[in-house]
């Protein structure tokens, strides 16, 4: 029950839900332009969530504020439409995680965040795989909805962070959270817009794994203070 309720808990921290605010007037590949302010941010605790720095909570603060539009607009979609474009996201979204994984291996010398970034690695790479599969047989990718979560992740370039980080393993597992919490944002949505029992089985699957992964990473930040 505790790691089913890590999502819910994460995002009552962030400021407003996934499909608040009015973004009506949002062209379709346009991205805020706020300053990824947390490249600056010193790691010390932070008061507001237990063994996360403030440079961590700055990047779920920056990255939940990115996701918003894109929430926004994936919610006024139903259908095939919305099928279509869940799956764009989310192999971009994936991606992000893998890359973010390859780059910890590079550095990190705990034993469990290799572990755990091996496992994304595998994991991800196989549902990337499923979603182009049934991307195809569905008529393609939604492209807009593609390029917005890639220039996301440009945005947010959390592999140079962890190289550059003094802190490798830390520096992942608190970009990993946020990260985490955006994709079972998008799972959960996919679970009250659509019927295909794909996307459905993709999305309960997404959200089992990270929901636990996302409160084991916060176990290991709070023991490695």
């Amino acid at each position: 029950m505790r790691r089913a309720l890590l999502t819910l808990s994460l995002l009552t921290v962030l400021p407003g839900g996934a499909l608040a605010g009015g973004m009506d007037g949002m062209d379709g590949m346009a991205m805020p332009g706020m300053p990824m302010t947390h490249m600056s941010m010193p790691m010390t605790p932070s008061a507001t969530v237990p063994g996360l720095s403030q440079m961590g909570l700055q990047m779920q603060l920056d990255m939940r504020a990115m996701m918003m539009p894109m929430m926004n607009d994936l919610a006024r979609l139903s259908g095939r439409s919305f099928e279509r474009a869940f799956m764009s996201m989310m192999i971009p979204h994936h991606q992000g995680a893998i890359d973010s994984s390859r780059a910890v291996l590079e550095r990190a010398k705990d034993a469990q965040v290799r572990a755990w970034a091996t496992q994304i690695i595998a994991d991800q790479t196989r549902e990337i795989e499923q979603m182009q599969a049934q991307l195809r047989a569905y008529g393609g990718p939604n492209q807009a909805m593609m390029a917005r979560m890639v220039q996301m992740n440009r945005m947010m370039d959390m592999p140079a962070m962890i190289r550059a980080s003094s802190m490798p393993e830390r520096t992942f597992l608190e970009g990993m959270i946020p990260h985490h919490a955006a994709a079972n944002d998008k799972s959960t949505l996919a679970l009250q817009r659509t019927q295909d029992p794909f996307v459905l089985d993709l999305a309960a699957r997404i959200i089992t794994a990270q929901a636990g992964e996302m409160h084991d990473f916060q176990e290991w930040l709070r023991a490695h203070p």
